[in-house]
């Protein structure tokens, strides 16, 4: 029995298959067979691919995308912070704040006290900005529980987000994001809770692609740390850190020698420690949402994380507190603009980079024969426009695992 095919013509293609730029070509047409790409050629060459009647798709100059990947976020949770939003504009004082039972504790409580049902509506609101835009792939983290019973909760309805979204979630294990007050200044018992119990009964319930550990002055240690990857580790996970983010603790360092996935935000990594995320393939992972937030004044080491060939990620890091922000395309921009990086950077970022930030590169992240037809097309030309222009949404269709999530409205089917 024959699969399906679609046909793709009369579309600018930026593959993402070259190691820097966007891999434009443009006369070459694209076959869909379920839900694989099985051919990118010469219009004039197609026919050795194609079986009798597929269903053609004129693209009519549009620009194709790889569907674009979230690679960082913290989309499931409880609650909000406006009022502490407002509250700092006003004068408050994070100390203050974290007094009165505000910041990450106030998330935790909410977290805790809701049930599966409304976390699971209100991460819905906040991941379709996201789908809106491309997104096909979005990794979403735990850590607003800080105890097994939420971890899990948490992590279940971002599986439950996949199954009704028509998107694919990496689920992340954060069960050291931050200390919860139960934990007050026993910080290695806490660590102890994470590997013997959270982590084990989360895994085995079949919810972690990976485990991430918040490694800072505010959080936990790099032997802390050290002890949730051994953990991990033996579990066959695969492990990733926020790194460096307020200040240097040589928690990159000690992360990417695991052969880890990515180290996140590192704006306080030090030049010389950028050869060794090269020389172990690991990913850097920059969240300018953050650092536009919390009106952060230190670069992440752009020059040299370029002149070592380290491949760059963008993510929005969606948060209720240092990150609020739910589009993608916003967060190319400001990655440009704050981070100077270039839209081909930006691009790549959140394609072929963002997937190997997740260990999907074999699967999504550019358009090559062999991976999955996410793809997206845009009412745009030239690809530099996703990062220039700003609260302007130029998606105009979306095909999700060979699945149209978002059908072209308009054009020729032959």
């Amino acid at each position: 029995m024959k699969k399906h095919q679609t046909l793709f013509i009369n579309v600018r293609l930026a593959t993402m298959v070259d190691e820097v730029g966007y891999g434009l070509i443009d006369d070459h047409g694209l076959l869909v067979e379920a839900d694989q790409i099985i051919w990118i050629g010469l219009m004039s060459d197609r026919q050795s691919a194609l079986e009798s009647d597929p269903k053609v798709i004129d693209c009519q100059g549009r620009l194709m995308t790889p569907g674009l990947i979230d690679c960082h976020s913290h989309l499931v949770y409880g609650g909000d912070r406006a009022d502490e939003f407002e509250l700092r504009l006003e004068g408050a004082s994070y100390e203050a704040l974290a007094k009165a039972g505000g910041g990450i504790k106030s998330t935790v409580k909410a977290t805790r006290d809701a049930n599966q049902e409304s976390l699971l509506s209100s991460a819905k609101k906040r991941l379709t900005p996201l789908l809106n835009e491309g997104v096909t792939t979005v990794e979403i983290k735990s850590g607003y529980g800080l105890d097994s019973e939420t971890e899990i909760k948490m992590l279940l309805v971002a599986k439950q987000l996949e199954a009704d979204c028509s998107v694919r979630i990496q689920k992340t294990f954060l069960g050291a994001h931050a200390l919860p007050v139960e934990y007050a200044d026993r910080s290695d018992d806490y660590i102890e809770l994470v590997c013997n119990k959270m982590l084990p009964e989360a895994h085995a319930a079949g919810l972690v692609d990976a485990v991430d550990v918040f490694i800072e002055n505010i959080a936990f240690t790099v032997a802390q740390a050290e002890r949730v990857f051994d953990c991990a580790e033996a579990l066959g996970l695969p492990v990733k850190a926020h790194v460096e983010q307020l200040s240097n603790m040589g928690g990159a360092v000690m992360t990417a020698k695991r052969q880890a996935l990515s180290v996140d935000h590192i704006e306080f990594l030090a030049e010389q420690d950028v050869p060794t995320i090269a020389q172990n393939n690991t990913v850097a992972v920059l969240l300018p949402g953050a650092f536009y937030v919390l009106r952060e004044t230190k670069l992440p080491p752009i020059d040299a994380l370029r002149a070592n060939g380290v491949s760059m990620a963008i993510a929005t890091d969606a948060n209720p507190g240092s990150s609020p922000v739910h589009s993608l395309l916003l967060i190319m921009n400001m990655a440009c603009t704050l981070f100077r990086l270039t839209p081909a950077e930006a691009l790549r970022g959140v394609t072929i980079n963002a997937a190997k930030a997740l260990g999907l590169d074999k699967e999504l992240g550019s358009l090559s024969v062999g991976k999955q037809a996410d793809l997206v097309l845009w009412d745009i030309d030239k690809p530099a426009m996703l990062s220039y222009q700003i609260g302007l949404n130029p998606c105009a269709a979306i095909m999700r695992s060979g699945i149209w999530r978002k059908p072209l409205e308009s054009y020729s089917d032959r």
